[in-house]
Order: structure tokens, then C-alpha cells, then sequence
């Protein structure tokens, strides 16, 4: 494993550094940073500063328009951003369906939806959680039937997140009830201005309207949005989700955070010790994405072993949030609706305490999307152990 970075990819590292941070917009920062809501404007906004860079699509090889990173320029990239205060791009075009449309899509396909993902034209949301089937998709019971030109589709899917913002969904459906479930599945991108989509809200537990129901009765999609081959949606659907779990480590931002929480404790501080062993674990999850990396710039996947990016990724990011919970005490008690929305109301308390527990709350999800962590470990037991 080469753990040691070349002056030019240092270079590198401090030139996005420096462009994304002489970029960023302070009102955009600052509620990051105080962890308020940004609302889809704020996100279109910041997103265009990074296509205008051609970093939005920071992961697209050169010749689907993206930068043509490799797999160090990639990582140090992310790092470079997740050391700042600035939201994360929604993913879901990006980093999910990009990757799918350029690896399996045919050329009309490409041409007519990666542009618009890449210059930051059109929102996607991700259509495959269902009330009966979450980790375990295989389950999903969404219906898509040949009529002519057309599937049509009937069903619901949960969990969505962005669907009300969204303009397209990709979306996995059945096609096939004849076979073993995972051989009838395929591929389709649904735009949600079809008749026959409703949206319902869910509220999450911090007061958020981030996810939804989506229903589709009797929606009808052209043959010509379905991606690769009817029936091989579960091997592109495999793929997006090992695009999206390398990239939920999240350990920049957990660089981040815990040295703004070292900041706030005496070195003889009870929580200095807790600070200290979340380190040391972070450490080890950089020292296993070096890893990877070293696989990948020797043309190797990381496979499977991105599950375990996923699971102590998430693990830290939790941690963290529970241990300034911990720090903060009453502080974080008081929680306004109208500071989080970030609508001009004053905190409760102390601004930088006003988000602590709403951001704890949401942040338990981060061990149950993206396949949860007990999930991810049977699927590296599968796949390494031969279980």
C-alpha cells in the first residue's frame, strides 16, 4: 500500500482546496456550518459553481465529459471538500445513475441524460426502497408491463429522497414474476411529470421533509428509457449502490468535526479521552481507503470492501454526533423549527448548539440507507469468507 502522496498531488489537493473555499458562497458556509437547512436553491446554486469547474462530475472519466481523475486525484478531491464547510452535491445524478447510464446505457441514451446530470440541469431521486422491500430489495414488488412502445408502471416506492424536487427517477421495477426475483428485475428512468406519480411527505424525526412516497398507477414509460437489457436491472442496480457506499465513508467531514469538537475540550477534559479514541478509528478508516485505493490504482474494484467503508464510516459520523450532544448538555435541549429552516427566527441557545440534536437525529439513518450496516456485513462475509 503506498501511503505517500506526490508534491504534484499535494499541489493538487491545495488548488481545490483554495478554488472551492474563494468560491463558496458565505451565506451557503454558514448554514452549513451551523448545520441549518439549505433548500434547493442554496443547492442548485453551490452545485453550479462546481460544474462550472467541471468538479461536479468529479468521478466521470475524461470522456463522458468529467475531469478524468484517477483514483488518487479522486480521493484527494474529497477530501479537499469535505474539509470545508460546503454541502455535499446530491448524488443521486452524480454519483448513482451517472455511472449506470455511461457503463450500460446505449449512445442515444447517453447523449440525451449525461450533459444535463453533468452541468447541473436536471435533479434525479432514487426510486428503490419499497414498503416491503428496503435492504432487501429483491423483494420489491413494482410492476412494469410491455404495452407497445410503452411499460406501464404500478406500484410504490419509500423513502425517496428529493422526489418532490426531483425531474427524473431511476428506478428499479419488475418485468418478469416467472423467474427468481433478482433475474426480473430492470432498469427504467421515469420523468416525474408522467401522469399518474403522486408524492406524499415524510416527516422524519427531526422535522425534516427530506423523504417521501412516490405512487405510480398506471404510469406510462417509453421503451426507449429502459437502460441496458429487460431483466439485468439488479446487476446495474449492484453497481450503483458499490458507486454510492464508497463514497458514505464521510471521513473528510469526520476530520473535520472532530477537530472543531478538540478545540472545545481542555486537554484534561473527560471528553478529550473520547475525542482521542475516535482518532485513532478514524484513522484506521483513512488508513482502509488508502488501501482501497492502492487496489484501484492498480485497476482493481474495491468491491465488497467498500461495504466496510460504509459501515465505519457511518459508525463515526454517529459517534461524533452523539459525543457533542454529550458535550454541549442543556445547550442542545432547545430546538427551533424556524432556526432550522433557517428563516431569519433565533436559536433557542447558543447558535452552534441550535442544530446539535436535530442533526443527531437524522444522522441515524446513515446506518440503514444505502443497505444497512447488518447488510453490508453479510455481504462481506458472502464475498470474502464464502459464507
Amino acid at each position: 500500500m503506498d501511503l505517500a502522496f506526490s508534491p504534484e498531488d499535494l499541489q493538487f489537493y491545495e488548488h481545490v482546496r483554495d478554488t472551492l473555499a474563494a468560491n463558496l458562497p458565505a451565506d451557503i458556509e454558514e448554514k452549513e456550518r451551523l448545520g441549518q437547512r439549505l433548500s434547493k436553491e442554496d443547492m442548485l446554486r453551490w452545485q453550479d459553481v462546481l460544474a462550472a469547474n467541471n468538479w461536479l462530475a468529479a468521478g466521470w472519466p475524461a470522456e463522458y465529459g468529467g475531469p478524468g481523475f484517477n483514483a488518487t486525484r479522486r480521493y484527494l478531491f474529497e477530501q479537499a471538500y469535505g474539509s470545508l464547510y460546503a454541502p455535499p452535491p446530491v448524488q443521486f445524478g452524480i454519483t448513482m445513475v451517472g455511472p449506470v447510464i455511461y457503463n450500460y446505457a446505449n449512445q442515444e441514451q447517453k447523449d440525451r441524460f449525461l450533459p444535463a446530470i453533468r452541468e447541473n440541469k436536471v435533479w434525479w431521486c432514487q426510486g428503490y426502497s419499497e414498503p416491503g422491500a428496503g435492504s432487501d430489495l429483491a423483494s420489491l414488488k413494482t410492476k412494469a408491463v410491455r404495452d407497445g412502445d410503452h411499460y406501464v408502471v404500478n406500484g410504490q416506492k419509500t423513502w425517496t429522497t428529493w422526489a418532490h424536487w426531483a425531474d427524473w427517477m431511476f428506478c428499479l421495477v419488475k418485468t418478469d414474476t416467472t423467474c427468481k426475483p433478482q433475474a426480473g428485475i430492470s432498469f427504467l428512468l421515469i420523468d416525474m411529470k408522467t401522469p399518474g406519480i403522486t408524492i406524499r411527505p415524510i416527516k422524519t424525526i427531526d422535522g425534516d421533509h427530506e423523504v417521501n412516497e412516490v405512487f405510480l398507477e398506471n404510469v406510462r414509460v417509453p421503451v426507449e428509457n429502459l437502460i441496458g437489457e429487460e431483466g439485468a436491472g439488479w446487476g446495474y442496480g449492484k453497481a450503483l449502490l458499490e458507486h454510492e457506499r464508497f463514497i458514505m465513508s464521510g471521513s473528510a467531514r469526520s476530520r473535520r468535526n472532530l477537530k472543531e469538537l478538540r478545540k472545545q475540550v481542555a486537554a484534561n477534559s473527560p471528553f478529550a479521552h473520547e475525542i482521542s479514541r475516535l482518532e485513532i478509528q478514524l484513522r484506521a478508516l483513512e488508513f482502509l481507503e488508502l488501501r482501497l485505493l492502492s487496489t484501484m490504482n492498480a485497476g482493481g474494484n474495491p468491491g465488497p470492501r467498500a461495504s466496510a467503508l460504509k459501515i465505519r464510516g457511518t459508525e463515526i459520523a454517529q459517534a461524533i454526533s452523539r459525543l457533542r450532544l454529550e458535550m454541549l448538555g442543556p445547550d442542545a435541549v432547545g430546538v427551533s423549527q424556524g432556526f432550522m429552516e433557517a428563516d431569519g427566527s433565533l436559536p433557542a441557545g447558543p447558535a452552534e448548539a441550535a442544530m446539535a440534536m436535530p442533526t443527531y437525529l437524522n444522522l441515524r439513518k446513515l446506518t440503514i440507507w444505502g443497505g444497512s450496516n447488518e447488510i453490508q456485513r453479510m455481504v462481506m462475509a458472502k464475498a470474502t469468507l464464502g459464507l
